[in-house]
């Protein structure tokens, strides 16, 4: 494009993004965290305000609340085979301070959004999805991060579209654009874009802004990227398909989250529980002899430090912390092969038997 940031390739990445999750806006930033940080401001939230969150994600999305001067409140997930977050939890957490609530849909699996979304516009709550898993997943045929009042989603390195870093925020909101629009870059009414192409000459500063753009060069993988997703994603499906079969024939006694699940999943993630009283550190060592790589998703924000030494109250998460003690995710990616399913199912037979 002759550009190296915020140019014609990255309007064209955003207009791509747009068609195909029905957004009515997109706007592409630097990460996911800048851009749940964004939704928050846009939506009006700040000190002494509180918004409700799983605890059972990553720390950013926590975070990003925090930024503004709000408190994240935790809410416990559904239960061992819906890892998202509960709406009986969520009306228990609820206080007067209340303005949003944040919903991850863990591993690409939707939360309940039609009886989420209908509750939250009876008590005049916003609703800001943190989709960072969920690109490619969809539920009753609407594109998940398109339900509420703006989401967010994730390019990172190791997610379903990726360009290294990036992300992008979407909303069918036009006020709410106009806000995404001056908080990426420093307040301005337009960009260096913007003046090339004539559209203005110069510029105000009518808020206090961040530089929370793409460049260019990420904005041209994710258009590649992007054109990749369903087939990848297919793929990811299929391989899950096949680890619950085999799981289910060798390894009874694991956990399998979301069966029967609604919606489409985009399958990120792996997630199994392994048996109550199993040492997870000794099954995922054993995992590890054998050339296998596992992970944990997540450890609980509420059990971090930082979040520990500013709680209010004791916390009250049993199903999240049940989950928390016993989840291991498995490999996952879409060149991966059936034959590599089946060596790491076996592989995690025999270590749950050690």
């Amino acid at each position: 494009s002759g550009w190296l940031t915020m140019g014609e390739v990255t309007a064209q990445f955003e207009a791509d993004f747009k068609a195909y999750t029905g957004a009515r806006h997109a706007f592409a930033v630097s990460n996911a965290t800048v851009g749940l940080h964004m939704a928050c401001l846009a939506l009006g939230i700040g000190p002494g305000d509180e918004v409700i969150v799983q605890s059972l994600t990553f720390v950013a999305t926590a975070n990003a609340v925090r930024y503004t001067g709000a408190q994240p409140i935790f809410a416990d997930i559904t239960s061992e085979n819906d890892l998202t977050i509960s709406l009986d939890a969520i009306k228990q957490a609820v206080t007067p301070r209340t303005k949003a609530l944040m919903l991850m849909h863990y591993a690409g699996y939707a939360c309940d959004m039609p009886a989420i979304l209908q509750w939250a516009q009876e008590q005049g709550l916003m609703v800001i999805e943190d989709a960072a898993h969920a690109v490619g997943s969809f539920l009753q045929e609407k594109h998940l991060g398109t339900w509420g009042n703006a989401g967010v989603f994730s390019f990172f390195s190791n997610k379903n579209l990726s360009t290294g870093e990036g992300g992008m925020v979407v909303t069918d909101d036009d006020a709410l654009a106009a806000q995404f629009k001056l908080l990426r870059s420093h307040g301005m009414t337009s960009l260096t874009w913007d003046r090339h192409q004539g559209h203005a000459w110069s510029y105000d500063v009518v808020t206090t802004g961040y530089n929370y753009r793409i460049d260019e060069i990420r904005s041209a993988l994710g258009r590649v990227q992007l054109e990749k997703l369903d087939g990848n994603n297919a793929r990811r499906s299929a391989l899950s398909a096949r680890y619950r079969e085999l799981l289910a024939e060798l390894c009874p006694a694991l956990g399998l989250p979301f069966e029967g699940h609604r919606g489409i999943s985009a399958h990120h993630i792996m997630p199994v529980l392994l048996p109550r009283g199993a040492q997870r550190v000794r099954f995922m060592e054993r995992l590890k002899e054998q050339g296998i790589q596992t992970s944990i998703h997540y450890p609980p924000v509420h059990t971090f430090s930082a979040y520990r030494q500013t709680a209010t109250g004791a916390f009250n998460l049993p199903i999240t912390d049940e989950v928390a003690a016993r989840e291991v995710t498995l490999p996952l990616y879409p060149t991966m092969t059936e034959d590599q399913v089946q060596l790491v199912t076996l592989a995690a037979a025999r270590a749950l038997e050690s």
